[in-house]
Formats: structure tokens, sequence, C-alpha cells
């Protein structure tokens, strides 16, 4: 079947299988690797994007039902070379170790932040359930999203 989506702000009309994974689409159609499929059952939120204006994990959502949609990756957050500045707050507060885990932290901060400027910190945690990270123990995690939220302001 025929799907056409905006992606990071670029139209793109393609043929997609009715059981092929969004997360599947973007990383091998549309080459955008910074989605991250982790577990395949929507437990560690590593394939977290936004699809109009929402978070939402991507090993989950089928290609096919994203048809007519806007989709964010974590490629589409900088904007004229300058990264987004939860981008920046993780690198700057040590948000982030391996890395496998911080495209889906970044996209799920960023409807977190949308909708709440300025967590508090136990909101912050509760806004990140469902996505994991073995490597940080959350602390600059949660400490990078509140120095996005005062930069942000």
């Amino acid at each position: 079947m025929q799907i056409k989506v905006k992606v990071n702000g670029k139209e793109h009309i393609s043929d997609v299988t009715p059981m092929q994974s969004l997360a599947a689409y973007l990383r091998e159609e549309l080459q955008l690797t910074g989605t991250h499929i982790g577990c395949d059952t929507s437990s560690c939120g590593s394939c977290t994007i936004i699809v109009n204006g929402k978070a939402v994990k991507s090993c989950t959502l089928l290609a096919a039902q994203v048809d007519g949609d806007e989709i964010t990756t974590i490629e589409g957050l900088a904007q004229n070379g300058e990264m987004h500045p939860l981008q920046s707050a993780f690198k700057e507060n040590h948000g982030l170790q391996c890395g496998f885990c911080t495209p889906g932290m970044i996209m799920t901060a960023v409807n977190l932040l949308e909708d709440n400027p300025k967590p508090s910190e136990e909101e912050i945690r509760h806004g990140l359930e469902g996505n994991f990270c073995r490597c940080t123990g959350y602390h600059n995690i949660v400490k990078s999203i509140q120095h996005a939220a005062d930069s942000m302001k």
C-alpha cells in the first residue's frame, strides 16, 4: 500500500507492506537511523518519536497507520545547524552514556515539555515512565530535562 507522510518537514510518498512497523520504515526506507529499536514490544521507549504532536513508540505502530500524518524524529529536532535545547542539555549535563536510549528519552522529553514547560523532578520522572536506560541511573537525564526547561522559558 502507499502512504504519504511528512517527516521532519519533508513529504514522503512510499510503498509499505501492511505489517511494516513505523520504526522499520523510518530506519530502512527513510534512512533515519536515530530512531532505535530496542525491544519491539514498546517496553523500552528507544523508538519514541513524535506523531501529530504526541510522543509514540514507533516499534508497535504500523507505517500504514500514519498515512497523512506529521512525524518528527530525533534528526528533525535540530534547526539551522543548531541542536534543540534538549539535545544540548543532554550533552552538557551528561544525560547519556552509551546513547542507545537517548533519542527516545529526548523525544519523550520534547512532548513532556510541550505539555508542561516547567515540570518538577517528580513530574519528569513520571513522564519518562516507559523509557528505560541501562547505563545512567536517570539522575543526569532528569537534570538535563530540567536544564532544557529552564533554557526554553
